[in-house]
């Protein structure tokens, strides 16, 4: 049997690609590799097509978005699980219309569809009764309880990230009036790239 384009390459994508140009981690190629086994599953049992028998025709924008609904529906998938597999889509689709240009229209409508949105929760804090108890907890008698007092009213009173009291140096207080301190902004950490 010879194989399809769609077999070509999603192996080279994924073994080669992957690895070798972009040196992406081991456990996110697993995840990619998922992302594909879930498609040629939900091909073979939804839609009766074999994964020797898929080619880049067969998948199209709405195969795509009727993947990502039957992950869902059929498999009980939340947003972000969902959104994650769709990247991983995403990113052989980026790759596939460099490689295939003849296939770049389709890749671009598979590109486009969007990461689903997930319903923003409301932060949660304290109440005031709460608040008041957490900062009545240290003993005031004590100097480690005045430290921690200290540092308590301060978090509440300036919207500080522990990061950053903790990077706090007397130069950063000012102790007379007008009182204020200046906080220096934590860093945000790279966690990866995106394709």
């Amino acid at each position: 049997m010879k194989p399809t384009d769609f077999a070509y390459c999603l192996s080279n994508f994924l073994t080669t690609y992957l690895a070798g140009q972009r040196n992406l981690s081991l456990n996110t190629i697993q995840s990619y590799c998922d992302t594909f086994s879930l498609l040629l599953r939900y091909f073979s049992d939804s839609k009766n097509i074999l994964p020797e028998k898929i080619s880049i025709t067969t998948i199209s924008k709405e195969s795509v978005e009727e993947f990502l609904l039957w992950l869902e529906s059929e498999r009980g998938y939340g947003i972000s699980s969902r959104n994650q597999r769709l990247a991983a889509i995403h990113a052989f689709f980026r790759y596939l219309q460099c490689e295939k240009p003849e296939y770049m229209l389709s890749c671009q409508r598979i590109i486009s569809i969007p990461l689903k949105k997930a319903p923003k929760k409301p932060p949660a804090y304290l109440s005031d009764d709460e608040m008041g108890k957490l900062l009545s907890m240290p003993d005031m008698q004590t100097e480690q309880g005045r430290r921690d007092a200290t540092m308590l009213s301060l978090l509440y009173d300036s919207g500080a990230r522990v990061q950053e009291l903790a990077d706090l140096t007397p130069r950063n207080l000012r102790l007379e009036e007008p009182f204020y301190i200046t906080l220096t902004p934590v860093k945000a950490e790279k966690h990866g790239t995106s394709l």
